[in-house]
């Protein structure tokens, strides 16, 4: 049996160890009274906060129960946000404002100054487009407002397949829906300004294929601006995740098994190097938007991510390094499953991590970002897609997610505008911190009887898709036989045949239509010739002056890729001088190029 195969085993028997404890609840008196007193300190501690009106309300709402064995289902089947199975939450508090002390108020009302801190936001800002200064000058307008800098940078097309902006036949796409980065100079140019080292700054960054190359060259520009001692001190992370690539998009550029022989390289340095960095985040978003169900989402990214620590633990990374490292990303749309399919995910990936895997508390974190879904987007009466989306940041955080992005309303026309970013970020910043809904309480939108509903029906549809990957030989064997793939374009075919007969409504484009099908006056994101032309010179002014450089360079990376070390090394310096198309080639004629599956 595989690793998958005892996930399946291990969910299943610790849903057994829940009824027992249940059971023995209710039979054996002492432990009954020993839950039912844990429960009640328990509910004693909770500190009481109060609303701007003035009301009273718990900072973590639990439900009202005194018969032990229901307690023992909630404390041993959920946890308490932060315990295991972590069903309720990663962390002990999320999103809620600080505790004020009761010296911080006077009896008049007013503050006596005393500072308070302020928790991380979870809002993540998403761009990339044109050249780097472009995106730069993007980030800043973006971080205005933020305390914490969080960062996700979008690439364009040649940079995500490995090519340089002066390959043939890409010069039309320089820029185009992301980001033109060709060298460690592009890089710098990229995040000027920001403090690459510090605490309240993080820089994600949204490539597979090339990731390791593009992971060097990050690294290479922070110690450019600040040194080698800041590698350790780098946040973020980037997302590296190649099967969600030849399961939902072909963005790779390797064969399959150097792919992820690279990308064990880069986390077997990073786990060590780079404490505070994530090396790979196990991508569901891409399968979703590739027209995968929610429930087929979530199963293969886990299925994926459970692969992934198979073969790190494979390399001899001990579990309690790298677990803590690794991070997630799901979609959020609109289906009644995203009212609980991330909380049922956090459960799942617990279990597994420690009863199959053998990991610690931090490496049992499943640690999730979440972006607002760029397929519920609709061109048609395109304003409703504030709505969709309003509706989707609520589900993300009721699941608790650890970051958030919000699409913007604009999306399905261009890369957005300031005016629809503006609105997007503000929908966060309503949600969090205008509305009270998060803010006072956790667990406040938890527990109900519909959401455990939805979590009993995902966690046994979770299941039987892993029991069909394990009947299949594991993830790289269903990969191989196309299994995921094949899935994910049948659920896209039905998606869309629903959209066409009406059974499944989209308001605005076959419910309650105008009438008026003119398209909007959106204006369109491009990128002029004369910046596509520049990103061309830099690159050649660049390749020139370091062209023997980068040839001893590529030769040392070669030489380490055919004798099957570790490279990230050697990327860390070819990153210095050498292009990433210069790279990517030089690599290829080692170990091939990947063709990508129809």
């Amino acid at each position: 049996m595989s690793k998958l195969g005892q996930v399946v085993e291990s969910v299943e028997k610790f849903n057994k160890f829940v009824l027992d404890q249940v059971k023995r609840a209710r039979t054996d008196q002492k432990f009954g009274r020993d839950l039912l007193g844990r429960w009640n300190d328990t509910k004693a501690k909770i500190p009481v906060t109060r609303t701007p009106t003035g009301l009273p309300l718990p900072r973590l709402a639990l439900p009202e129960i005194d018969e032990p064995g229901e307690i023992a289902r909630f404390i041993f089947g959920e946890g308490l946000p932060g315990e295991f199975p972590y069903l309720n939450a990663t962390y002990r508090e999320m999103y809620l404002e600080p505790v004020r002390e009761t010296e911080s108020f006077e009896k008049n009302g007013n503050k006596t100054g005393k500072k308070i801190t302020q928790p991380e936001e979870p809002t993540r800002l998403f761009s990339g487009l044109m050249l780097a200064e472009d995106t730069n000058e993007r980030f800043h307008y973006l971080t205005r407002h933020q305390r914490t800098h969080r960062l996700s940078t979008a690439f364009d097309g040649p940079t995500l397949y490995g090519l340089d902006s002066d390959a043939d036949g890409v010069f039309g796409k320089i820029g185009e829906g992301g980001v033109a980065i060709d060298t460690v100079e592009d890089m710098v140019r990229l995040y000027d300004g920001f403090d690459l080292g510090s605490p309240n700054f993080s820089a994600s960054m949204t490539i597979s294929g090339p990731a390791p190359m593009i992971m060097a060259m990050y690294i290479a520009a922070a110690k450019r601006r600040f040194g080698p001692k800041v590698v350790p001190k780098l946040r973020g992370t980037v997302q590296a995740d190649i099967f969600k690539e030849v399961q939902a998009q072909n963005e790779t550029i390797f064969p399959i098994e150097p792919s992820l022989r690279f990308l064990t390289d880069m986390v077997e340095f990073t786990t060590g190097e780079m404490p505070r960095w994530y090396p790979i985040s196990i991508s569901g978003y891409h399968i979703g938007e590739a027209g995968s169900t929610p429930v087929q989402q979530a199963a293969y990214t886990l299925s994926n991510g459970f692969a992934y620590a198979e073969m790190f633990a494979a390399r001899g990374i001990p579990v309690d390094q790298f677990g803590p490292r690794l991070s997630f990303f799901l979609d959020c749309g609109l289906d009644a499953e995203y009212i609980a399919l991330s909380r049922v995910s956090r459960r799942i990936w617990a279990i597994g991590m420690r009863d199959v895997f053998g990991a610690g508390p931090r490496a049992q974190l499943f640690k999730l970002h979440t972006q607002t879904s760029g397929r519920s987007l609709i061109a048609a009466e395109f304003k409703n897609n504030l709505t969709r989306t309003a509706t989707e940041l609520i589900l993300s955080y009721m699941n608790a997610t650890n970051s958030c992005h919000s699409n913007s309303a604009d999306e399905p026309f261009t890369t957005p505008s300031e005016e629809w970013i503006r609105l997007a970020a503000h929908g966060q910043a309503i949600l969090l911190e205008e509305s009270g809904i998060f803010k006072h309480t956790m667990n406040m939108l938890s527990g109900s009887p519909g959401m455990k509903a939805v979590e009993r029906a995902v966690e046994r549809a979770i299941l039987e898709e892993f029991r069909e990957i394990e009947r299949l030989g594991g993830v790289l064997a269903a990969v191989e036989e196309r299994y995921q793939r094949s899935q994910i374009q049948n659920a896209a075919h039905r998606y869309e045949q629903q959209i066409y007969d009406g059974t499944r409504p989209i308001i605005g484009l076959n419910k309650y239509r105008d009438g008026d099908d003119e398209a909007p006056e959106v204006k369109l994101a491009r990128t002029p010739r004369a910046k596509q032309q520049l990103q061309v010179d830099r690159l050649r002014k660049f390749k020139k002056k370091n062209a023997e450089k980068a040839k001893r360079a590529l030769d040392e990376l070669a030489a380490v890729a055919e004798r099957g070390k570790n490279v990230f090394p050697a990327l860390l310096e070819a990153a210095e001088v050498c292009s990433l198309g210069q790279i990517t080639g030089r690599l290829q004629e080692v170990v091939g190029r990947f063709r990508p599956m129809v």
